[in-house]
């Protein structure tokens, strides 16, 4: 059986308001956690290429100017 033919003689209501708020209801746990986790996710690999940004900037920062201190020499 075709979900068009377990649809067919319902009102628009089941389909478009009923079958997403059960599916929400079963899911909803799911659902929240699968996105929690996916936000998780992204926020730690923004920390982390902050972080590693963060460190390349520092050490070209060091390593230009103590390479220039050194020509000083």
């Amino acid at each position: 059986m075709a979900a068009r033919e377990i649809f067919a003689g319902m009102p628009w209501w089941v389909k478009w308001v009923a079958v997403p708020v059960i599916a929400l209801v079963v899911f909803g746990g799911l659902i929240a956690s699968v996105v929690g986790f996916l936000f998780g996710l992204l926020f730690k690999v923004l920390v982390f290429v902050a972080l590693v940004g963060g460190v390349i900037y520092l050490v070209r920062r060091f390593m230009s100017s103590s390479s220039s201190s050194h020509s000083d020499w």
